[in-house]
């Protein structure tokens, strides 16, 4: 399994609130961020795999949605979580 409890509550221990707050935008934002990353690096030995392919474009979307959530609602947060992230934009 590439995504271990452990793994997990360190991601939301680093970038949300504590390793228990899962709900948080920039825990969930970190969580898709390396989901997506390791989607990619999977991709590129498989290029034919689509229903890959299609989770990805699905998380890029859904963590897209939580980024501009967080623009309405509080720039400051999407700042430091773009610049940790070093996400575009």
């Amino acid at each position: 399994m590439y995504l271990a409890a452990e793994k997990k509550a360190e991601i939301f221990k680093k970038h949300g609130k504590s390793e228990k707050d899962t709900g948080s935008s920039e825990g969930q934002i970190a969580l898709f961020t390396y989901r997506i990353n390791h989607l990619t690096e999977h991709l590129k030995n498989n290029r034919k795999d689509f229903n890959t392919q299609r989770s990805l474009v699905k998380l890029v979307g859904k963590r897209r949605d939580l980024l501009n959530y967080l623009i309405k609602t509080d720039i400051v947060r999407y700042r430091e979580i773009v610049k940790k992230l070093s996400l575009r934009k």
